[in-house]
């Protein structure tokens, strides 16, 4: 019979903890994440059972402005702070939302592919797939 020290269950606990915050961390889309290209970080947040993401981060610096915009009202606005992602729900392995017929809101799909999250933007039958990798 193996008697277990206290020291030895200080161990096992430590190293248990240990590995469940490893796989927590793994399998979160939660944080900042450095878009296709290094140009921006996103961070991803939760917020109630939706997720959101917004600009944190330029490689232009933050005095970039939404000049793309359709509303005019906002291309003054400045783009770091701004949702780009906004409402997505679990569905599955991924979170999905958006409304394709909200101006230039497109539906979106996000999911982990390793240590990496793909983003799908979709208009109409169409997409394209970044890889955006964890900073």
């Amino acid at each position: 019979m193996i008697q277990i020290t206290t020291n030895m269950k200080k161990v096992i606990i430590c190293l248990v903890l240990a590995m469940m915050s490893v796989a927590g961390y793994a399998q979160s889309v939660v944080g900042k994440w450095v878009t296709e290209g290094g140009d921006s970080q996103v961070e991803i947040y939760q917020s109630g059972d939706k997720l959101n993401g917004k600009i944190v981060w330029l490689k232009k610096g933050d005095g970039q402005l939404d000049v793309h915009n359709p509303d005019k009202k906002l291309q003054s606005r400045k783009l770091v702070g701004v949702n780009i992602l906004t409402g997505l729900t679990k569905k599955g392995d991924k979170w999905e939302g958006g409304n394709p017929k909200n101006g230039k809101t497109y539906k979106c799909s996000i999911w982990l592919d390793g240590n990496n999250l793909k983003v799908r933007g979709y208009v109409a039958m169409f997409y394209e797939t970044q890889t955006w990798t964890k900073k």
